[in-house]
């Protein structure tokens, strides 16, 4: 079994004010996810936190991203950490931030190789600038790291795309709405609807996909986890809530199968907001939950 590594990116540089003069307090999560024990039950070899630049709420005028410049450097230190650790067949274990802390490691992972990218999901992330109200990259993270958007962040040290549209599958959206989901329908990537998740079967979408990975022949393929692909019952701390979403014996059934595939080159979570959790009860079920299951069968 790899050595696991937690790594902590305390990132909220993705995301917009939720009120203005506060930062989203995503980039608390590492913390908060140590004090409700994730960290002691993940048992780690190592942890290693990279902060990120300041953080700011002005749209970068080149692209019309929230920290855009931040992102770029940001990202090329992220990525520097993660290639180190696959090079020495170390399991990234990501806690954020923002769904854009998967720039660094999609680079990485171009950088190593062909890999996938099962991104879970209560949205598609895969939107253009555009169509963004908020100029926030963490609405637009899987469409970035597939190579499209502005150059500035879609093609860091001319690596893009750093992961091949046709090998990203985006599962558990729940924002049906056409004008938003038709930017990933008219896309090569896989998009698996929450509707169309449950249609198909957990078992079915996810042997498909890595029965894919397979007869690709990819070098691997990396987990993104963004928590508010969760019911919104059991995960209302989240900056973008929508109704519905994957029960925990959803939820722990599909990582399940993940979890257990050799070809897992590593994960992330995101999204989960402190302060939006102020007694810690949803954050604490969730850590339960996915520490028994990553427990289970990653280390089985």
């Amino acid at each position: 079994m790899k050595e696991i590594c937690i790594v902590e990116f305390t990132s909220n540089l993705g995301l917009k004010e939720p009120q203005t003069g506060k930062e989203p307090g995503v980039n608390r999560l590492p913390d908060w996810l140590w004090k409700h024990n994730l960290h002691k039950v993940i048992n780690p070899k190592n942890i290693i936190r990279v902060d990120p630049p300041k953080y700011s709420n002005i749209k970068d005028p080149e692209t019309n991203i929230l920290n855009a410049d931040s992102l770029v450097t940001y990202a090329r230190e992220q990525a520097y950490l993660i290639n180190n650790l696959l090079s020495a067949n170390k399991f990234p274990f990501i806690l954020g931030g923002d769904c854009s802390i998967l720039l660094g490691p999609a680079m990485a992972l171009k950088q190593k190789g062909n890999y996938g990218l099962f991104y879970l999901d209560g949205h598609t992330d895969f939107m253009d600038v555009s169509l963004s109200e908020t100029g926030g990259v963490g609405g637009m993270a899987a469409s970035i790291v597939t190579g499209n958007g502005h150059q500035k962040l879609a093609n860091i040290l001319n690596l893009s795309p750093y992961i091949k549209e046709e090998n990203l599958w985006c599962v558990g959206n729940r924002e049906y709405d056409d004008e938003y989901e038709n930017e990933i329908r008219k896309s090569s990537a896989k998009y698996l609807s929450l509707q169309e998740l449950r249609k198909q079967g957990i078992a079915n979408a996810v042997k498909t996909f890595l029965s894919e990975v397979e007869n690709k022949n990819l070098d691997g393929f990396w987990l993104h986890i963004d928590v508010d692909v969760l019911n919104d019952d059991i995960m209302p701390c989240v900056d973008s809530r929508t109704p519905d979403g994957l029960t925990y014996d959803e939820f722990n059934e599909l990582t399940s199968y993940l979890f257990e595939s050799k070809k897992l080159s590593g994960l992330e979570i995101t999204i989960l907001d402190p302060d939006l959790d102020e007694t810690g009860q949803y954050t604490k079920e969730f850590v339960n939950n996915i520490t028994a299951t990553f427990n289970k069968h990653f280390k089985s």
